[in-house]
């Protein structure tokens, strides 16, 4: 069973690194075409894509890292493994992601007061579309892998670049509009519409990010599912204190279980690890823990009766059908 699971976890990591491999290449080829044309044309639309493609380029390379480093096992010096450094490396890619952001606004601001025409538009036009060819290749790819590994690095990955495909898309409408068309300051302000979807994206993945590194518990229904489960053991009789977390792909649940309170120290390990092998068939990813207590045992954290959970399982299922 170790060795099954081992080659389980190799392949995973291997499938998952190149997945991450394919991003790190395609940034680097659109970085380089980005900024060729963002040179030739002066457009701010385009210069703000070829940002958010430079920090793709960060990200992926951030994400090789950390899915490499978060997929080792737990050793003496990081008992709960090392999944935290998935959302250490989401902060420094909200950091830098915020400032190109700014910059971005700034030079749209610029670039109003100024009034300089866009020059070579169909060039910017014919680079964003090589950009959207190859951005759906590899979401192709991305989404191969998902469904594969089930990589929450990688499904970041991907929803990253799924934004990548609206922003080369408004840099086709602001050339096409300012240039082809005369309409002028569609360029900057689409510009400074690019920095603030770059801005609301670092916001949200700095509220993920935040939440595994502050140990947020996880979301109610998440946790009722695992509470039905756990309850369904004869020898439960109730859940006190649980807690819950994640760090990067792995997640943690501890709680408090009443039994029998004749039951033998034997008894009640057998019971534990029968629910805990249950636990593991409805949540692979949960590292479980779990502490016996004597039935009507109450401590100051409060407690979750067996009627209780009993009750809305049965609710739930009827709300099912």
């Amino acid at each position: 069973m170790g060795l099954q699971h081992n080659d389980h976890h190799h392949a995973h990591g291997a499938m998952t690194a190149k997945a991450a491999i394919a991003s790190v290449a395609m940034a680097l080829f659109l970085t380089a075409l980005k900024s060729w044309a963002a040179l030739e044309t002066g457009s701010v639309a385009l210069l703000g894509s070829l940002a958010d493609t430079g920090f793709d380029l960060l990200a992926s390379l951030l994400t090789l890292f950390s899915v490499r480093y978060a997929a080792q096992p737990a050793d003496d010096d990081h008992r709960f493994g090392h999944g935290k450094a998935e959302a250490l490396s989401a902060l420094v890619q909200v950091m830098l992601v915020t400032v190109s952001a700014l910059f971005i606004g700034w030079r749209a601001i610029v670039r109003f007061g100024s009034g300089a025409p866009t020059e070579h538009p169909e060039m910017g036009i014919g680079v964003s579309l090589v950009a959207i060819v190859a951005t759906l290749a590899l979401l192709a790819y991305q989404r191969h892998i998902i469904r594969k590994t089930g990589s929450v690095a990688i499904h970041g990955d991907h929803l990253h670049y799924q934004g990548d495909l609206l922003l080369n898309i408004a840099v086709i409408a602001a050339l096409a509009l300012d240039a082809l068309f005369n309409v002028r300051g569609s360029d900057p302000l689409f510009g400074i519409a690019i920095a603030c979807w770059l801005l609301w994206g670092a916001w949200r993945a700095a509220r993920l990010a935040l939440d595994q590194l502050l140990d947020r518990e996880w979301p109610l229904e998440k946790r009722q599912r695992f509470l039905e489960v756990a309850m369904r053991h004869p020898a439960s009789k109730g859940i006190h204190d649980m807690r819950t977390r994640s760090a990067g792909a792995h997640d943690f649940c501890q709680f408090h279980m009443w039994v029998d309170p004749q039951m033998t120290v034997l008894q009640a390990h057998r019971v534990m690890d029968e629910i805990e092998a249950e636990l593991k068939r409805a949540f692979p990813d949960v590292e479980v823990l779990i502490h016996p207590d004597p039935e009507g045992h109450k401590d100051d954290l409060g407690y979750i009766p067996s009627e209780t959970i009993k009750y809305q399982g049965e609710d739930h299922g009827d709300h099912g059908h």
